[in-house]
């Protein structure tokens, strides 16, 4: 892992060059997502959803710019602890 603080072009520049013509995985929670689809530099993303309440939190897919991006969900994978929810990110 590594961290950068200049912006998440520059993070995802670095990811990138690291992993030459392998797949980037961007780990962060709902704003880091957020961040990522309204820019328009992620095209698809996996979400761990577990039925875990800690009485506070943000709106995964509050402030999504809908009028630029629409989700696709495209696979959702349940067990007993967890969900993991697939989507692509389709430019509009």
């Amino acid at each position: 892992f590594h961290f950068v603080n200049d912006g998440i072009e520059t993070a995802l520049d670095q990811a990138r060059d690291a992993a030459g013509d392998r797949d980037v995985r961007i780990a962060g929670g709902g704003a880091t997502i957020l961040e990522y689809v309204n820019a328009g530099l992620i095209d698809e993303f996996t979400i761990a959803l577990s039925p875990v309440l800690f009485g506070s939190g943000i709106r995964l897919f509050e402030g999504v710019d809908a009028g630029h991006v629409a989700l696709e969900p495209i696979r959702a994978e349940p067990t007993r602890r967890v969900t993991h929810l697939t989507y692509t990110v389709q430019k509009r």
